[in-house]
């Protein structure tokens, strides 16, 4: 599927309130209710569109901690990266796991309500992972922005 400038728009329209109705989106791009609703509906079907969500306000449901973990693994093997990344997305506090170039392996955002969660998860849910041999974590002071929107 090629995108042309309309569903450029669209996509971009959504990624800022993806709670805009068919009507409010067909007045924004100049199209009509039905033509909308099949771009949306085509942009899902493609993989475009992945899901959509509420964006919550942390600090109001009690996550008051997030961090950044570097993790380093004993073994590199495809079995055992694929091994820790099976099991690190089962863990609710892990909103983001990326497997890194360079001097660490993976690179984890973690959302704890506190200092005492935090410690938690690490000792008895990261940390005893197999083939984890360091966590290096680094924790937030503040957040100046935090986006959700690629710019496209």
């Amino acid at each position: 599927m090629e995108l042309d400038n309309v569903d450029m728009k669209l996509l971009r329209l959504l990624q800022t309130d993806a709670s805009l109705s068919n009507k409010e989106l067909s007045y924004h791009l100049n199209k009509s209710i039905a033509a909308v609703h099949e771009r949306v509906k085509k942009l899902k079907a493609n993989g475009y569109i992945k899901r959509t969500v509420a964006i919550l306000d942390r600090s109001k449901v009690g996550i008051d901690l997030i961090s950044f973990s570097q993790v380093f693994l004993k073994a590199h093997t495809a079995e055992v990266l694929n091994e820790f990344e099976r099991e690190v997305a089962k863990f609710p506090e892990v909103m983001e796991c990326y497997q890194m170039a360079g001097s660490y392996d993976f690179m984890l955002r973690i959302a704890t309500r506190d200092m005492q969660a935090y410690h938690q998860f690490l000792r008895y849910k990261l940390a005893v992972l197999p083939h984890v041999n360091t966590v290096q974590t680094y924790f937030v002071l503040s957040e100046t922005k935090s986006e959700t929107a690629y710019p496209i």
